[in-house]
């Protein structure tokens, strides 16, 4: 016959079996990692505590029925959440035990709030320039109904709120996408100068009104890698934006290509696509943070000019489907640098 510590140290999870006396008959060694060593013999409101599971475990103890709630530990400086399944185990009819495993619903209360952020947020979007519009469609139906110039004013006004929500929603279209292709590697050859060259091109009117010079550096010979062409031309296009808008006016933004070189961060050869601006820098403290859904280093001003807070959000993605890294540089009074690291191979 196989005893129980022999049978609960072949079980992964962590595992307690309370014994008749309240006390813990056996714990094994995931249990030990949870709870802490010396709990064999302890009476278990002391290893436990926690009011949800001592509940339970009285409760089953009672009735001999399972039950299952929620046990809270901390796992270095990050909080973690336990699914605790009770059943009751009759030796006889005069001596019941209590079974405990411990199931880490961490990573599924992690996603869940994750969604509950995301739903928060783009509700949040969109309602600001919904109510706009609907505000502005009210007065228009009424005190504006006969007046040319606030009918322009107004028309104008709800336009641009649209096109914010058209925006806000291809973006969350795109990110969508990205994230569904993320684990498919690009297999398609692209050829870096010419898409470097397609993104300034395209953007030369914000460019032209911000008096901003697009100043382009590429090696002699072009650099070909395998690829995704309109994923990596939606990279450059959204960090030479950002650096064009937050760059200033009568400023330089600069983009470089470098030869492919060994990069040990990719562990084989790769090239560096930097974007740099001349703004005003952005603090220390927040780099970390830029590529984060819907974070906005100022978001007054990121609404004003369009922005929707999942640009970078989207650029991680790609860069990641691709195998690269991205690496944000700044320096406060001195601008902005982005550097895209690419596997040639």
């Amino acid at each position: 016959m196989i005893s129980a510590e022999t049978l609960l140290s072949g079980v992964s999870s962590p595992a307690v079996l309370i014994g008749p006396d309240e006390r813990i008959a056996v714990i094994n060694a995931a249990a030990e990692r949870l709870l802490g060593h010396g709990q064999v013999a302890r009476h278990y409101i002391t290893a436990l505590r926690q009011p949800a599971i001592l509940d339970a475990i009285e409760q089953s103890m009672r009735d001999s029925s399972a039950r299952k709630c929620d046990f809270l530990a901390r796992d270095a400086d990050k909080d973690t959440t336990w699914r605790a399944s009770l059943a009751p185990v009759a030796e006889d009819k005069n001596s019941t035990f209590i079974l405990i495993t411990f199931d880490d619903i961490s990573p599924q209360q992690d996603a869940d709030m994750m969604r509950r952020d995301f739903v928060s947020n783009v509700s949040h979007e969109l309602r600001t320039p919904l109510t706009a519009v609907l505000g502005f469609v009210e007065t228009l139906r009424g005190a504006a109904r006969h007046d040319a110039d606030a009918r322009e004013r107004f028309l104008g006004i709800i336009s641009r709120e649209a096109d914010r929500m058209a925006k806000l929603v291809d973006d969350l279209l795109s990110l969508s996408r990205v994230e569904e292709e993320e684990r498919k590697r690009p297999t398609t050859d692209v050829s870096l100068t010419p898409l470097i060259n397609g993104a300034v091109a395209a953007l030369e009117p914000l460019a032209v009104a911000s008096n901003v010079s697009c100043v382009i550096n590429t090696p002699a010979q072009d650099v070909i890698i395998k690829g995704d062409h309109d994923q990596l031309h939606q990279v450059l296009t959204n960090l030479i934006e950002n650096a064009v808008k937050y760059g200033g006016a009568d400023k330089d933004v600069t983009i470089t290509l470098t030869a492919p070189e060994h990069d040990p961060r990719v562990r084989t050869e790769a090239v560096h696509l930097t974007v740099k601006d001349e703004g005003e820098g952005i603090p220390s403290h927040q780099i970390p943070r830029l590529t984060e859904r819907f974070y906005r280093l100022d978001g007054h001003r990121s609404r004003e000019l369009g922005g929707t807070g999942l640009g970078l959000a989207i650029v991680k993605h790609i860069i990641s489907r691709h195998r690269g890294r991205l690496r944000i540089e700044s320096t406060m009074g001195q601008g902005s640098t982005f550097t895209v690291i690419l596997p040639v191979a």
